[in-house]
């Protein structure tokens, strides 16, 4: 499983590369995560000089989830104050509007999107062992520390 997890990872990055560039985002908004991770997250981000992080969605260039699919898609509506797209409506052909499911449900998958495109610029998987507060540190670590690798370009 955390195979197939990394390859999803590594496919996503991959797809989210060629619109826009990791290294142009400089603020991220972080949505709540499984066992406050997102607040692990916002202390390696700010304290290593990885990322800004902001308490308002409107100045963030880029959202930091553990999910995506409609459940995000709905939050940034929300965020944003966009109207939501009926996913039942059909197109002008006619065809019913493709919705995407989520592709994750489990811990440890990261996501970082970019705001104006919405794709996914960077994503990892560091699945935590426990729930506990010093694992869940343990693993923001080391999303941070790949996160900064990724942007410094390795």
């Amino acid at each position: 499983m955390k195979v197939f997890s990394l390859l999803i990872a590594a496919l996503l990055m991959g797809l989210g590369a060629v619109g826009a560039d990791l290294g142009d985002l400089k603020t991220v908004y972080l949505l709540p995560m499984q066992s406050g991770l997102d607040q692990y997250l916002a202390i390696r981000l700010t304290t290593g000089s990885i990322l800004q992080v902001v308490t308002d969605p409107q100045k963030a260039d880029a959202i930091f989830t553990d999910r995506i699919g409609s459940g995000f898609e709905e939050t940034l509506a929300e965020l944003y104050h966009e109207k939501s797209n009926d996913k039942d409506k059909d197109d002008a052909q006619g065809f019913a509007k493709p919705s995407m499911q989520a592709i994750t449900r489990g811990r440890g998958t990261v996501f970082v999107v970019d705001r104006k495109t919405r794709n996914v610029v960077w994503a990892t998987t560091e699945r935590p062992r426990n729930s506990s507060a010093e694992e869940i540190s343990h693993v923001a670590d080391k999303i941070a520390g790949k996160l900064a690798k990724s942007i410094k370009g390795k």
